[in-house]
């Protein structure tokens, strides 16, 4: 059976934390993406020097919160500046399916495996046996997978779940967004270097 496609433009930006908390709040008000949307652009919300950028942007954004429940969307423009991270980590791995396998099959297997240290060999290895069944991993060129690795390590760095020196750090869990996120889904937690004891400890 054909295995879905990946998206991989996630390299369009960073994390977007500020923006994703301010389109979340404008969300809130409006009960709207679409209205979120043309206010973004019409005001130039996302203060983005050219037009084509601030809709590149918002939509980017827009297809990573809707992912979020409504609790999860809810907590988001208020929340520390930690907990923010994390749920806009959730949503890249629910927008991205390549980021969520990475996170599981990689990032979490090796913390529970307490190998500490996360490499470019890492991601090489993880790319190369995805390749085998998505063919459109094969087309992309060195260069693009090069800039797929960089664009992901930050993200794990931003997020807080990789250090500069790309150790596995796992995060420091808030009351409050732990039982955000299981409202939402108790899989969620799947996506974090976690070990397998908290994993249930989360699930219950």
């Amino acid at each position: 059976m054909p295995k879905a496609h990946y998206s991989m433009s996630f390299t369009t930006g960073g994390l977007f934390q500020q923006e994703s908390a301010d389109l979340a709040q404008l969300y809130l008000e409006t009960s709207s993406w679409p209205t979120v949307r043309e206010q973004v652009v019409a005001n130039n919300l996302l203060q983005s020097r050219t037009l084509s950028s601030s809709r590149r942007i918002c939509n980017e954004v827009i297809s990573r919160l809707k992912l979020l429940s409504q609790a999860e969307l809810s907590f988001l423009p208020s929340a520390a500046s930690r907990d923010q991270a994390c749920l806009l980590w959730l949503a890249l791995c629910r927008r991205y399916k390549f980021i969520g396998e990475f996170a599981t099959e990689i990032l979490r297997e090796r913390y529970t495996k307490l190998q500490p240290e996360l490499t470019t060999d890492d991601f090489e290895a993880f790319f190369h046996s995805k390749s085998e069944w998505h063919v459109e991993l094969q087309q992309l060129t060195a260069s693009t997978r090069q800039k797929l690795r960089q664009v992901l390590f930050k993200l794990m760095k931003d997020v807080g779940l990789l250090s500069n020196e790309n150790l596995i750090l796992t995060p420091i869990w808030n009351e409050e967004l732990v039982s955000v996120l299981k409202q939402s889904s108790s899989a969620s937690f799947q996506y974090f270097p976690i070990f397998e004891s908290d994993l249930e400890r989360f699930s219950t």
